[in-house]
């Protein structure tokens, strides 16, 4: 059976080539082939190739698509040349193409920004949307962030949601030969599920022992299934989008859920998500839980 690829989205631009070279080291990773596609709208509304209400000049920017992608190819073969690179131009609005190629892919590797978003955003909202709806782990590249060989930093909030976020990173953590570094953040308004055996130790304790309780049991699984990774367990007092983005200075990877512990339900992405989207000094990679796909 075919090893599932890696899947980039390029638009063109020089924050879409970044992105390109991250996924091909993804790629390597993996041992996987990479695919590279661009998603192409023809300009006249219910236009397709060949038909008579196409505007003069079309055929041009179906060209310009195609270069896109030839020169996002060729410079991951150039980043990667071990990695096979594949490339497609599909005809559809971005976001659904994106969304669509995630089905068949075991990463989607996207810029943070690039030609289609308002300058007014930090992050692109292709990235946004893919984070919250692919059917796949999301890496997004932010453009000049840094790429440092630093361990995985995990963000977890000892939700259900985020068991999957926890699975990813220690994964990552192997496959890279780097540490892992687990942060937890609760605050006076953080609001600890309570077990059947707690018996009022969890108010007797404080919520700082609840955070290290917390911590310690989300990645617990995750370091018996990985006993070669080495972990650094750090439950704080804080706030979350203010510590991880701090933590992420030296990180080669954050990894963090879609939505988990307090988000607010009118945001695509869980609001600590959201953020650290816009303000993560290394590339983010955005893991739904499995009761959020469909």
């Amino acid at each position: 059976m075919e090893t599932a690829p890696v899947v980039v989205g390029v638009d063109g631009s020089a924050a879409g080539l970044d992105a390109v070279a991250v996924a091909a080291r993804e790629a390597k990773l993996r041992g996987c082939g990479l695919r590279v596609v661009h998603a192409f709208l023809w300009p006249a509304f219910g236009a397709y190739p060949g038909s008579a209400s196409m505007l003069p000049g079309d055929t041009g920017l179906r060209e310009e698509a195609e270069k896109a992608v030839a020169d996002a190819v060729a410079h991951a073969r150039r980043a990667e040349p071990s990695v096979t690179a594949h490339g497609a131009v599909v005809t559809g609005e971005v976001m659904q193409v994106l969304v669509e190629e995630t089905r068949t892919a075991q990463l989607a590797v996207v810029a943070g920004r690039g030609l289609g978003t308002f300058v007014r955003l930090l992050v692109g909202s292709t990235a946004v949307h893919l984070s919250a709806y692919g059917h796949c782990p999301v890496l997004v590249v932010r453009a000049g962030g840094r790429h440092p060989g630093g361990p995985v930093l995990l963000a977890v909030d000892g939700s259900p949601a985020g068991a999957g976020a926890v699975d990813f990173a220690f994964a990552e953590a192997a496959r890279r030969d780097v540490g892992l570094v687990a942060l937890h953040v609760w605050s006076a308004w953080t609001r600890y599920s309570r077990r059947p055996d707690d018996s009022g130790r969890a108010a007797a304790d404080g919520p700082a022992a609840e955070g290290d309780r917390v911590l310690a049991e989300a990645v617990a699984g995750a370091e018996k299934t990985y006993p070669g990774v080495r972990v650094e367990r750090t439950a704080v007092e804080g706030s979350a989008r203010e510590l991880l983005i701090e933590a992420s200075r030296d990180a080669g990877l954050l990894v963090t859920g879609a939505r988990g512990r307090g988000g607010f339900t009118g945001l695509l992405l869980g609001s600590v998500s959201h953020a650290l989207l816009q303000h993560a000094h290394c590339p983010v990679a955005v893991v739904r839980g499995a009761g959020e796909h469909t």
